[in-house]
C-alpha cells in the first residue's frame, strides 16, 4: 500500500454532510484508508470551531495588557504553552500529519470564514513559522498539502475571459503561496494520490452520493499547472 503508515489530516469546512464537499471528504477518507493511511478529520462546523481571533486564545497573562496585539500575544503564549485548548488540539493534529487536505466550497473567491479562522488561529507564529523561519525554512517543512475545493459555477466562468475572472489569479495566495508552502510553511509533494467522484455532465443535475465509486488521480504537480483540484456544485 502506497500510503501505509502515513497520517492524513482533512480540514473540512462545509455545513452539510450530504453536500458535494461532504462526498469528496468521504471518498478521500475511504480511498486513503484503502491505501493504508491513518485519517483524522477536523469537521469545523460539527466541532463548532471558533473562527474569531481574540484575547480568549491566550490562557495566561498578556505580555502587554495595555494594548492588545493578537500576533504578539499569541506568539508569546505559544512559547509559554498558554494557548487555548482548541488551538493546541488542532496544532497537534497538524504536527502529526504527513499530509493536510483542505476540503471546502469557494466563498467569495476564498475559503469560508470558519476555515480562514482556523488558519489564523492554528498556524500561528512560533508553531508554523517565525521571523526568520518561513517559506523554505518554515517549521512544518517536509509535510504535504492539497486544496480540494468546489465552486458554484462552471469552469468557463473561472477562465481568463469568464465573468468570475481567471481562477489561477484570484486564488494566487492559495495555489502558489499556500500550496507551495501550505500557507507559507508546507512544501507540497506528489507522493500521494487524490480521489474524486465522476459526476458526468454538469447539466444533468446529478448529485454525488456516498455510494459512487472512487477513481484515483495523481496529485497535480507544478508541471501540470497547479496543485488545486476544483469541482463545480457546492
Amino acid at each position: 500500500m502506497a500510503g501505509l503508515g502515513k497520517k492524513v489530516l482533512i480540514v473540512y469546512a462545509h455545513q452539510e454532510p450530504k453536500s458535494f464537499n461532504g462526498s469528496l471528504k468521504d471518498v478521500a477518507v475511504a480511498e486513503l484508508g484503502r491505501q493504508g493511511c491513518s485519517i483524522t478529520v477536523s469537521d469545523l462546523y460539527a466541532m463548532d470551531f471558533e473562527p474569531r481571533a481574540t484575547r480568549n486564545d491566550i490562557t495566561g497573562t498578556l505580555s502587554n495588557p495595555e494594548t492588545f496585539s493578537y500576533g504578539v500575544e499569541v506568539y508569546e503564549a505559544y512559547k509559554k504553552a498558554a494557548l487555548s485548548s482548541d488551538i493546541v488540539q488542532e496544532q497537534k493534529k497538524v504536527q502529526e500529519a504527513d499530509l493536510v487536505i483542505f476540503q471546502f466550497p469557494l466563498y467569495w473567491f476564498s475559503v469560508p470564514a470558519i476555515l480562514k479562522g482556523w488558519m489564523d488561529r492554528v498556524l500561528c507564529q512560533g508553531f508554523a513559522f517565525d521571523l526568520p523561519g518561513f517559506y523554505d525554512d518554515g517549521f512544518l517543512k517536509g509535510k504535504s498539502a492539497i486544496l480540494s475545493l468546489t465552486t458554484g459555477g462552471t469552469a468557463e466562468m473561472y477562465s481568463k475571459t469568464g465573468v468570475s475572472g481567471d481562477f489561477r489569479y484570484f486564488l494566487w495566495p492559495l495555489q502558489v503561496i499556500s500550496l507551495v508552502r501550505l500557507w507559507l510553511w508546507f512544501p507540497v509533494s506528489s507522493s500521494f494520490s487524490a480521489s474524486v467522484v465522476r459526476l458526468g455532465s454538469a447539466a444533468s443535475g446529478r448529485h454525488p452520493v456516498a455510494g459512487l465509486g472512487p477513481e484515483r488521480f495523481p496529485v497535480l504537480s507544478p508541471q501540470s499547472g497547479g496543485w488545486s483540484q476544483t469541482y463545480s456544485c457546492n
